[in-house]
């Protein structure tokens, strides 16, 4: 053990997730959310199919080897949320935690998206309600979406779902967030393997496929979709120096990193591909054009399944996915300021869920309207979140040195990393977040 490490308070009393599997399907839940299935299709058929699929797998792998491995490995190390881990991290070099201040970057960054998502979560439910009582068969889809994503147009549902987060929140991370991840992220694969499954008979679907697998070695080389590949990957992992930092700190010091993101990497690539499967062919069959965001989710899909046979039934089935990923990302958002209020302000779990999504929900409900959640969403996305995930990589793989970030990554397991692995994590990916953050401000590619 480093003399960094020995300088590391360790919480012994910290909750932790029970199983391995548990934590990685936590992970998974994190990172599939409502943008892997609104902004992957839409991309995977805009920008060369199998061309931006691949150079999207290519960066899956290096942002995810490199950034979520070193976000878990150094939550873990400071047992603590951001706001902790980086104090820790100035307290060990320069003696100092004023790295506390930065750590609020991505804590408020998590809390303020958490905000933004739960608008959508809202539009979700509601439209689940409207495809169980039969009321969105009677109306378009365009109708109903236009009248709730006004300012307080969706109250009801928009307290629902945050109710539903509450619910999971109090009982704390085996009980709540590890069991909820547990059941509902292995059926949001299942439910989009069916709707895939009978996209699949549709007339015409095989021109959709064609679409999104072709191969265009022109595309392949233009600077543009590697750009937005990469964009994609980073977003989709939930790299913000937030989320899987926390969960991080609830890992246990036997678990491999490595192992666990391997697998939080393999599922976020299947879960924009079966997403993909499901949405692209059946819009090709219906002759609807392919559209990214809020459109695709609450006009396009019911279009189709519309005139799909059972189409009611595989409609249910995709909101209730849909609402899968997008609770279980935003139970992953929302931990990170509530575990703020544990530490800092010694509540108990109870009382800090409870004071940080009441106060999320009065914020929540004064951007109802979809013109105003979408700003907010924009400017959180391309500022924050990148920035976060910026600080983060500078704080561990800077700040805390090489030795003790090896040390650190190389708990649990039994084949060590090497060397190698300090400059793919300390210019690869620091730089490649840079590079992201400033593409974000000029090309838009969150």
């Amino acid at each position: 053990m480093t003399e960094k490490s020995k300088q590391v308070a360790t919480n012994n009393s910290r909750e932790a997730f029970k199983t391995k599997v548990g934590f990685i399907w936590s992970c998974v839940g994190s990172a599939v959310g409502v943008g892997t299935v609104w902004m992957f299709p839409y991309r995977l058929g805009q920008y060369g199919g199998a061309v931006f699929l691949i150079e999207y797998i290519i960066f899956t792998l290096l942002l995810g080897f490199s950034g979520v491995v070193g976000e878990m490995a150094f939550g873990r190390a400071m047992k603590s949320g951001p706001i902790g881990a980086f104090s820790k991290a100035t307290k060990m070099r320069f003696n100092n935690s004023w790295g506390k201040f930065l750590g609020l970057v991505p804590a408020f960054g998590s809390l303020c998206i958490a905000i933004g998502y739960a608008v959508v979560i809202g539009w979700i439910i509601r439209f689940l309600f409207a495809s169980v009582s039969g009321e969105l068969a009677k109306q378009s889809a365009s109708a109903l979406f236009s009248g709730i994503s006004v300012d307080f147009g969706n109250i009801p549902c928009h307290l629902i779902g945050f109710l539903i987060v509450l619910s999971v929140m109090i009982f704390g991370i085996s009980n709540g967030i590890e069991k909820l991840n547990s059941i509902v992220m292995p059926l949001f694969f299942i439910l989009f393997i069916i709707l895939s499954v009978r996209v699949a008979f549709l007339p015409d679907a095989l021109k959709g496929y064609t679409y999104l697998f072709r191969f265009n070695w022109e595309q392949f080389l233009l600077p543009r979709i590697w750009i937005y590949a990469f964009g994609q990957a980073f977003f989709s992992l939930s790299l913000a120096g937030s989320g899987t930092l926390l969960y991080g700190s609830y890992l246990r010091d036997d678990e491999d990193v490595f192992y666990c993101t391997g697998h939080v990497v393999v599922f976020d690539i299947l879960a924009g591909v079966v997403a993909a499967l499901a949405i692209i062919p059946a819009m090709f069959s219906f002759g609807l054009e392919s559209q990214a965001g809020p459109a695709l989710l609450f006009i396009s899909m019911p279009q189709v399944f519309a005139q799909i046979p059972f189409g009611l039934l595989l409609e249910i089935a995709f909101f209730v996915a849909v609402l899968f990923a997008a609770i279980t990302s935003m139970v992953n958002l929302l931990e990170v300021p509530i575990e703020v209020f544990q530490v800092r302000f010694k509540l108990s779990r109870k009382c800090a869920a409870t004071v940080v999504i009441l106060a999320s929900a009065v914020v929540s409900l004064l951007i109802e309207s979809g013109e105003i959640v979408g700003k907010w969403m924009d400017i959180i996305s391309v500022y924050m979140i990148p920035l976060g995930a910026l600080l983060a990589g500078v704080m561990f793989f800077w700040i805390c040195g090489s030795d003790f970030v090896l040390e650190q990554v190389n708990k649990g397991r039994k084949l060590a990393v090497g060397k190698w692995f300090i400059p793919l994590s300390k210019y690869v990916f620091v730089v490649g977040t840079v590079i992201i953050f400033l593409c974000g401000i000029f090309l838009d590619i969150s």
